[in-house]
């Protein structure tokens, strides 16, 4: 583990600094020849599709077809470490309980299905079989199928979410909590509404013909590294690259690309951000409105700014969105975006001056109580332009995990359309059930009041991943039984119902063996391109099954003798799956012939084509005021702001990160090394407060319903943000995030937006008044 230090970074993103990163990811795994053996497959036609990020492949044809994070991600997989039985008959669950996070996770592969013995506090080895039977008891034992939830995280396969989401709807519910309602959810819920469909609609081509990129709330160099590569060849062709943000990130300022030879041997990098706007935390919205009001104002002056065609023959609502526009002040969107006057104007200038423009975003702007206003904002201002449906334009939401969306494709969503259901039901024969069911949060709410009994986990690290963790952890701990299919140990599994299980599955670098052969699963990135991924190591452990084999063999034991559905004969063959994906949805005719071919296949966009899937089968202009009333202001207003500040904390993953999986304590581009315990502020707020940097602070929610919340024992890190935001990493700061806080519509918490306290560390304090003592 590195030496705890802070020290600022100097060079840029990628480079050097990732290569050294990549081998010391295979040498801490033990696996420097498998590891780099491995990686040659990363993202190849005939090898497997990265566990890492949703960002498109580009060249098929490359040889290295990974990022820093994508190695961090393989090694982790493919490790020569091994977390099996051993391990927890050395350690009660009380023990693993006081790890941390990286600790967990760095005992390596799980290789035995365990069952929890409350007897000894430890997890004992469990046949299949066995286990099977014990998930199928519980849940066959519920008075009502609502009392079960079935949690999904975005790294299962197509094939997988596909047999997921129909054994859950056999078994009667639509209770399908994912990552999707922690991430991403807004993005759906508001571009559905108004362009008619819920995806990007751009692909990598636009990004080589678009004369602007606008970044909002996304942070590349370490989300999506390769995403950096794409940035860097707009910004070498003169394309202005726009980013909003209220850090500096070393990812969109410069990138040295380990595949150029000159810029490695020179030590030189391209510079990413030709504009670079450091708006406080949620004021992207009133920024956005700003730009549209600057779009308008132009237009009223005389000047041709607008798309009128576009606007006339593909649109509705333009006039009322405009007098909403005209009618906002400027005093209220320079307030609350955080930047001047003159910098919207020059961000909407420079929108204006180009021909094609894409917009991207991440969880910057999803994270917050008006995400979906803010999405539909951003709608409004590509629109108004015409730049949806055209090359070199249009939405792009960046996911996170691998497969993320491509779950959702597949029905895992607790609000299914109908249309869904009915086809489930022809092809299937069974009446599938109508009422919509639990999101993260209602689940999480559910549990807490006794109504759900099982929690299953399909991936993911639920107990980690949400928000107010030791109200998480109460529901969990509630119920009867909890359920993990895992590759890894992880906070979850030690965060446990009365009965509970840890289901160890094989890896997506991992030969997938069933009755007619090594198997390949599907994904679906960030751009809709749907295409297949081949394992090519042994399993870590002979014990493993895939994730369609967990779920098949658990309904063909949970529902015998009311399914007619073949689950091992499908099973089989992963064919036979796709086929019947192919019979439900109508965007995968011909499945496995398209997915056949190098590259896989790109679902239909319709909006990409100018079809409007909408009530009124046009696109649509949505008004929003910008919000004056959200958890921040009130909190601002509230007594317990008097004589302090209150901040807006967002929360934010570490560079050695991905969601809650730690693969180490580095944050080398922001300068931190071997912790994390850490908040990032402004150095007058620094001094405002009367502390010091590098002095240890606790952290307190300010919330409406006046509940204690708390983080303690952070260091204060002067960096560049504005005033009266912080940052800190999850999920150490999850607790500060209420259950309540969610976004309007969408559900989503509101992480990147949370009103809090710094206060001394208690702790310190305590420690020093006795030191006094002891001296006096």
């Amino acid at each position: 583990m590195s030496e705890q230090k802070i020290e600022f970074y100097k060079g840029p993103a990628g480079g050097w600094g990732a290569l050294n990163s990549v081998k010391n990811a295979l040498l801490r795994q033990d696996i420097p020849i498998k590891g780099a053996r491995t990686l040659l497959s990363a993202n190849q036609p005939d090898g497997f599709d990265c566990p890492g990020c949703a960002w498109p492949d580009r060249n098929h044809a490359s040889t290295f077809e990974f990022c820093e994070n994508g190695v961090k991600a393989v090694a982790a997989e493919a490790t020569a470490r091994r977390a099996g039985p051993e391990l927890f008959a050395r350690h009660t669950v009380a023990e693993l309980l006081q790890q941390s996070d990286f600790w967990l996770e760095d005992q390596g592969r799980l290789t035995h299905p365990m069952v929890y013995d409350a007897a000894s506090d430890k997890y004992q080895p469990i046949e299949w079989d066995a286990a099977f039977a014990l998930i199928a008891r519980h849940l066959n034992a519920l008075p009502d199928p609502d009392q079960a939830i079935f949690y999904t995280s975005g790294r299962a396969s197509n094939e997988a979410a596909f047999l997921y989401q129909l054994f859950v709807r056999e078994y009667g519910t639509n209770n399908f909590p994912d990552c999707s309602n922690m991430c991403h959810e807004p993005s759906g819920s508001g571009m559905k509404p108004q362009i008619g469909v819920g995806k990007g609609t751009v692909t990598l081509d636009d990004f080589e013909q678009a004369d602007a990129i606008f970044i909002f709330g996304q942070n590349p160099g370490t989300n999506h590294p390769r995403m950096l590569g794409e940035l860097r060849h707009a910004s070498r062709r003169g394309a202005r690259i726009v980013s909003f943000n209220p850090l500096r990130e070393r990812g969109l300022e410069r990138f040295q690309d380990p595949q150029s030879k000159i810029e490695m041997a020179t030590l030189g990098s391209t510079p990413i951000s030709s504009h670079y706007f450091q708006l406080q935390s949620g004021g992207d919205f009133a920024t956005i409105k700003g730009m549209l009001k600057r779009l308008i104002e132009r237009q009223d002056a005389g000047e041709d700014v607008l798309d009128s065609r576009f606007i006339a023959e593909h649109t509705v609502g333009f006039e009322a969105l405009a007098a909403d526009v005209r009618a906002e002040s400027w005093d209220v969107i320079v307030q609350e975006a955080g930047l001047t006057l003159a910098q919207i104007h020059q961000a909407a200038d420079i929108y204006i001056a180009a021909e094609s423009a894409i917009f991207c975003w991440g969880m910057g702007i999803t994270q917050h109580q008006n995400s979906v206003a803010t999405i539909q904002m951003m709608g409004n201002l590509l629109m108004a332009r015409g730049n949806v449906g055209r090359p070199g334009a249009g939405f792009c939401p960046v996911r996170g995990h691998s497969n993320v969306q491509g779950d959702r494709t597949m029905g895992i969503w607790e609000k299914p359309p109908a249309a869904l259901l009915d086809r489930l039901g022809q092809v299937f024969g069974f009446e599938p059930p109508r009422r919509n069911g639990y999101d993260t949060v209602e689940a999480i709410r559910a549990m807490l009041a006794g109504q759900g009994k099982v929690f299953f986990a399909l991936g993911g690290n639920f107990a980690a991943a949400t928000p107010d963790t030791y109200a998480t952890w109460r529901g969990l701990r509630q119920c009867a039984l909890t359920v993990h299919v895992t590759t890894k140990l992880n906070r979850s599994h030690v965060v446990h119902g009365k009965e509970a299980l840890i289901l160890p599955c094989l890896g997506r670098t991992e030969i997938d063996m069933q009755a007619a052969g090594p198997q390949g699963v599907t994904v679906e990135d960030s751009m809709s391109m749907v295409h297949i991924s081949m394992g090519i190591n042994p399993p870590a452990s002979e014990q493993l099954l895939s994730e369609p084999a967990i779920v098949a063999r658990l309904a063909a034991a949970t529902l015998a003798g009311r399914s007619s559905t073949p689950w091992l004969w499908l099973l089989e063959d992963y064919a036979r799956i796709r086929d019947k994906i192919e019979a439900v949805f109508d965007d995968f005719k011909d499945f496995n012939q398209r997915v056949a071919h190098p590259g896989g296949f790109r679902l239909r966009n319709t909006a990409s084509e100018r079809v409007w899937n909408t009530p009124t089968g046009k696109a649509t202009f949505f008004p929003h005021a910008v919000p004056r009333d959200t958890p921040v202001h009130r909190a601002r207003r509230s007594e317990k702001a008097r004589d302090t500040i209150v901040f807006t904390l967002l929360t934010t993953r570490s560079h050695d990160q991905y969601n809650t999986t730690i693969y180490g304590m580095d944050d080398r581009y922001r300068g931190v090394f071997g912790q994390r315990r850490v908040v990032f502020i402004h150095a007058e707020d620094i001094r405002a407060l009367g502390f010091q940097d590098g002095d240890w602070v606790d952290i307190h929610t300010v919330w409406d319903d006046g509940k204690e919340r708390r983080a303690d024992k952070f260091k204060l890190v002067a960096y560049d943000i504005p005033r009266g935001t912080l940052a800190a990493y999850y999920p150490e700061t999850n607790p500060l995030v209420p259950l309540s806080a969610t976004a309007i519509v969408a559900g989503t918490p509101t992480s990147k937006a949370i009103p809090v306290l710094l206060t001394p560390h208690a702790l310190a304090e305590a420690e020093l008044a006795g030191a006094t003592t002891a001296a006096a």
